[in-house]
């Protein structure tokens, strides 16, 4: 098996931000999907290491967290996306909804606009991606409604 593994340690990724919460619900995720995808898993383990924590009132608007809608650029095909990051039960492609438990999804949690990351597809390729810009949750329904 082709084991899915970021291009630096966690530890010598920069520091990520997150909702204290959101970082408890994936940690229990993670937890009851290890067995099924442990290389999710690992990656999303990874990422809450590195977090810094802050409460849903206080992480800026430009962080992605659980339900924003990030603008990213896959640097070598150029391809533009917009995306809403979602728990895996509210998962829809079609509908632009990818799921915190795909490598792309574990990958954009706790980014901030402006940055970029080296990331592993599903194949295990190293991707980068560029934040390009992040829409809160609420600002994210209100436009949709």
């Amino acid at each position: 098996m082709n084991k899915i593994t970021p291009e630096k340690s966690a530890a010598t990724r920069p520091v990520i931000h997150m909702i204290d919460q959101e970082g408890d619900a994936i940690e229990a995720l993670a937890m009851t999907m290890e067995a099924k995808n442990p290389n999710v898993a690992e990656l999303l383990y990874e990422e809450l290491a590195r977090a810094q924590f802050h409460s849903a009132e206080t992480i800026p608007a430009d962080i992605v967290t659980m339900n924003s809608k990030v603008e990213f650029i896959d640097e070598r095909s150029g391809s533009r996306r917009v995306l809403e990051l979602v728990y895996p039960r509210d998962a829809d492609i079609e509908k632009g909804r990818i799921s915190i438990f795909t490598p792309t999804g574990a990958g954009l949690i706790g980014m901030v606009a402006g940055e970029t990351i080296s990331w592993p597809d599903r194949s295990g390729a190293e991707r980068i991606l560029r934040i390009v810009s992040v829409t809160p949750p609420e600002t994210a329904e209100a436009a949709a409604g």
